[in-house]
Formats: C-alpha cells, sequence, structure tokens
C-alpha cells in the first residue's frame, strides 16, 4: 500500500517539480567554529580549489566510499549517471537533452549536493569572490588592506547555485549584465568595473548555473554566453572585463529544438564538453519506483492501481496516436495517482454525507483506499499533459481511454495470472448485479459480493495482505470484477449517476478480448483458469 492519509513529498523531492532559485531560499547560519578571518583560514590550511575542482574531488569520494551520489534520481543509474560523472571528473561543462518530464532539472539541481558544504568570501561580495581569489579591483584592494585580519564570510552550498528558465524576453542584462546608469552618475567611468550591475551569471560565480530550455533563448543572447564558457570572462556593452569566472554551466534542452530546429548556435554547442540524453524509466518498476517517490497522495493507493497507472503512462508514450517528438512527462503518472488518490477521498466525503438519490449515508470512512474505477477520471483531467498527432483532434478522450482499459488488462493478467476466478464468475451466474463505483461504499460492496471463492488469494496477489481493511478489500474486489469484464467474462453497465453495474456472461465472451475497442491482448484459456 503507497500513501497513507496526510502523506506529503519531501521539500527536497518537490524542488524537482518548482522553479526555485537560489534568491528563494533562505542561507543556512554557518557553525561558529569556522575561522573568521583570512588569517585564520590560512592557519586551518585551507586550500583554494576551483568549483569544477570541488566537483571532481568530492564525486570521487562518494564512489571510494560506495555512498549514493545523486539521491532522488530514479532509473538513470546505468545510462545517465554514468555519463554524468565521467563529465563530471573531466570538468566539462554540460547539456542534457531530453524530452519534457525525464528529470533534466532535477538531476542538474542535485549536482549542487557534490560542493563543499560550506565556503569561505568576501563578505559583501557581489561575485561571492573568495578571500584567496579575489576579481575584482575593488576586492583586491580590501584585501591588500585588510591583510591577514580581513574578515570573511560563509557560504552554505545551497546558495551556490542559481537557474534561468529560457525565454525569448531574456536579455543580456539578464544573464550577464548591464552598465548601472546610477553609478556612471555618481563619477565613475564606463570602463570601471564598478559601473556594472551584474547578471546572473556572474552572481552565481563559485557555484552552478543552469539555463533550463536553451534553444528558447534568442541567437544573439547565446552569443553572449561564449566566452562565459571558453574564455571565463564576460563582455558588456563593448567592455572586456577580464573576470575569470569560475563556475559550472549546465543546460537542458529538448533534442526536437536542439538537433532538429537548428536553434542553438554551433559555437555554442561546440563549446559544452559533454552532451548527455536522458529518457523515461526504462522499466516498469522503475516507473514506479518514481511514482512512489514523488505522488503526493492525499489517501491509500493500493500497488495495483499504481502499476495501472505506471502501465497506462507507458502506453500513452508508445501510443501511435501521440507526438513522440513532444514525450509525455512522468508529471503524467504523477499526477495520475494524485488525482485517483483525491477520487477516493471525495468519494469518502460524499458517502459520509448522503447520496443524491436519497440513500443514507454510510459509516465515515476514516481511511479511504483508491479502485481502479477511480482512474477512469484522468482521460479527461490529463489530456491536455499529452500532444497528440494531428488526426486526432476530437478522439483524445477515446485514445486515453483505450490505453487505460489496456493497462488495466495488462495488470489483470500480470498480477491474478493462473488463479483460479469462477467465485466471482459464478457470483453473477443466476442474473445477480454487483454494483460499485463512486458513490457505493465498501461496506456496501462487501455486503453485495459476502464469501467469495479465492477472494483471500485474490487479494494476497494483489498485496493487500491476509487482513485488509474494508476499503483495500473493496478496491481488490473491484479490479477483479473489472478485469474480468476487460477480458469478456462479465458484462458492464454504467449508470448516469455514477454507479457501475457487472452482472452476466459479457455478450462479446466469444470474442477476443477487447471486442469492439481494439485487442487488449491475452485470451482466458478457460473460465476459471487462465494465464
Amino acid at each position: 500500500m503507497v500513501g497513507p492519509p496526510g502523506t506529503r513529498r519531501s521539500a527536497e523531492s518537490r524542488a524537482s517539480v518548482g522553479r526555485v532559485t537560489k534568491t528563494s531560499q533562505v542561507p543556512p547560519t554557518p557553525p561558529a567554529e569556522l575561522p573568521g578571518t583570512l588569517g585564520e583560514l590560512r592557519a586551518a590550511g585551507h586550500q583554494y580549489r576551483t568549483v569544477k575542482q570541488e566537483l571532481r574531488d568530492n564525486l570521487l569520494a562518494r564512489l571510494r566510499a560506495g555512498e549514493p551520489r545523486f539521491p532522488g534520481i530514479v532509473g538513470y543509474d546505468e545510462t545517465v549517471l554514468p555519463e554524468v560523472e565521467r563529465a563530471l571528473l573531466a570538468g566539462h561543462d554540460l547539456v542534457l537533452l531530453g524530452e519534457r518530464g525525464q528529470g533534466k532539472t532535477r538531476l542538474i539541481r542535485a549536482l549542487g549536493q557534490l560542493l563543499d558544504e560550506w565556503t569561505p568570501v568576501l563578505r559583501g561580495s557581489e561575485l561571492n569572490e573568495h578571500p584567496m581569489q579575489p576579481l575584482t579591483p575593488a576586492s583586491r584592494r580590501t584585501v591588500a588592506e585588510a591583510g591577514e585580519d580581513l574578515p570573511i564570510g560563509w557560504l552554505h552550498r545551497s546558495m551556490r547555485y542559481g537557474e534561468k528558465l529560457a525565454t525569448p524576453d531574456t536579455s543580456v542584462g539578464d544573464l550577464i549584465g548591464d552598465v548601472d546608469p546610477i553609478r556612471v552618475a555618481q563619477g565613475r567611468t564606463l570602463g570601471d568595473p564598478e559601473t556594472i550591475h551584474f547578471g546572473l551569471v556572474p552572481r552565481t560565480n563559485r557555484g552552478i548555473f543552469a539555463v533550463n530550455e536553451l534553444p528558447d533563448l534568442a541567437e544573439r543572447i547565446q552569443v553572449a554566453l561564449l566566452n562565459v564558457l571558453e574564455e571565463r570572462d564576460i563582455q558588456i556593452r563593448g567592455y572586456q572585463l577580464r573576470l575569470p569566472l569560475d563556475l559550472l554551466l549546465v543546460a537542458s534542452a529538448n533534442p526536437e529544438d536542439y538537433t532538429n530546429r537548428g536553434r542553438i548556435i554551433t559555437p555554442l554547442k561546440d563549446r559544452f564538453g559533454a552532451e548527455i540524453r536522458t529518457h523515461y524509466p526504462l522499466d516498469l518498476e522503475l516507473e514506479l519506483e518514481l511514482i512512489r517517490q514523488e505522488a503526493a497522495l492525499v489517501s491509500a493507493v493500493p500497488e495495483h492501481v499504481l502499476e495501472v497507472l505506471a502501465r497506462f503512462a507507458r502506453a500513452v508514450r508508445e501510443s501511435p496516436s501521440v507526438d513522440p517528438r513532444s514525450g509525455v512527462s512522468a508529471r503524467f503518472a504523477i499526477a495520475a495517482a494524485e488525482t485517483v488518490s483525491a477520487a477516493a477521498l471525495r468519494r469518502a466525503g460524499l458517502l459520509a454525507a448522503g447520496t443524491p438519490d436519497g440513500r443514507p449515508a454510510a459509516a465515515p470512512d476514516t481511511e479511504p483506499v483508491a479502485r481502479v474505477g477511480d482512474a477512469v477520471s484522468v482521460t479527461s483531467t490529463l489530456r491536455g499533459k499529452v500532444e497528440f498527432e494531428s488526426g486526432e483532434e476530437g478522439r483524445e478522450i477515446e485514445i486515453l481511454g483505450h490505453l487505460l482499459r489496456t493497462a488495466t488488462a495488462e495488470t489483470f493478467r500480470a498480477r491474478l495470472a493462473g488463479l483460479d476466478v469462477s467465485g466471482f464468475t459464478a457470483l453473477v451466474a443466476d442474473g445477480a448485479v454487483i454494483e460499485t463505483g463512486e458513490l457505493v461504499g465498501p461496506t456496501e460492496l462487501l455486503r453485495q459480493v459476502g464469501t467469495v471463492p479465492g477472494l483471500a488469494k485474490a487479494l494476497d496477489r494483489l498485496g493487500l495482505g491476509d487482513a485488509p481493511t474494508p476499503a483495500e478489500a473493496a478496491a481488490g474486489i473491484e479490479f477483479v470484477l473489472e478485469g474480468l469484464h476487460l477480458t469478456r467474462r462479465l458484462a458492464k453497465d454504467v449508470t448516469d449517476d455514477g454507479r457501475t453495474r457487472y452482472g452476466g456472461r459479457s455478450p462479446d465472451s466469444g470474442r477476443r478480448p477487447g471486442g469492439g475497442d481494439r485487442d487488449l491482448g491475452g485470451r482466458p484459456d478457460r473460465d476459471d483458469d487462465w494465464a
């Protein structure tokens, strides 16, 4: 069972979805035992290292200790992460290529965990200058005048990361900087570095700077990054400032934009030392692990329902009706899991208040559990996350509905293959009807079913344990009923008020599973024992 009521993602995992920048974070307080002056820093044996040296040394230390290098990154252990590690050890700036929702930003932000936890800086420096390596003329004068008594500050690694979502209206001033007319008016000359208002890249000096969706930058803005990547200096309005910036520059891009549209200028491509392709989870278990890690569930979702959603997401990606160039984000499956958990919570609220047709309120469902029928709503709420081929206009919900049924049937076969389920078909053999759906509570569903031979084994196969709660048992029963319907062994009727009735033999029972829709694959061997 995944996600008891009240479960929420950790702050770290939520960072993979939000647009958090270093300016929005509250810096931690440095430990009191850290040196407070330049002299104390030298006496402590501190040695200046560049950002890339820090990353290399700390990555090697984790490799040698067998520690996780990128906690929270799922599905890349054997593919993407080794390439990232080689790039960091080589000291390369890198660009990550991948469709939307492949965790590119999450991976980029994880790089900051390889920096030193604390690093010394000149107090008041806009560029996070190291007291042993001052950059600007003003900082060099300050260090020379104060000597070993120079007060120093400490910067936490969480404040050494900056990012910019590239948009067409991004300017050179945003990224690199511009002349500050106020400082010029105060009497400084235009050639004086102190007249410059620095942009995001210089202000992330001695850190990691990320440009998300790099192809969306106008080409003339991309030119401004050339010197940053190669010569490590910046040019502002014709003035070349020899400020040897110390940073790791990382970018993300969609392969379609990067290669086919030609929206990244060739010299800029050439300056990145490593180009790394990301991908969606390669197998079902990784897809499930990602959903478990990221979904913020407001009620419990059984494993078999999560598996349906994971298979659903993979089926959507592979569908010929979906544009493969845009991809289907991992957020699709995550949002689907959150939606079905919300549907279970809504059902509990509705049942506690009574039903519109006058039926009395049910006993409060203190621990609602999602059912496979709750997944039907995702076909409409999540269709905006999928880019369909032009010829499929108007059929989006129909396509998603078919793929969801396919995923449910595949999960049914995978979970219950070889199990005798004749007890369920026997329930309705004499014309009886089992009613379930959004307005049917677990107690009512269990009352209709009663004692069914093979129920305990089915619930065990679904991971619901030896002593499931009524809500868990109802979730398992509904899944079995839906699976029997999809394999053409039970008829199904959906009413206007949200109730689903299972009963009698499907009129398509002699046909291949999938009937007039599309082949759902896998034909039952016989009514009571199938593989």
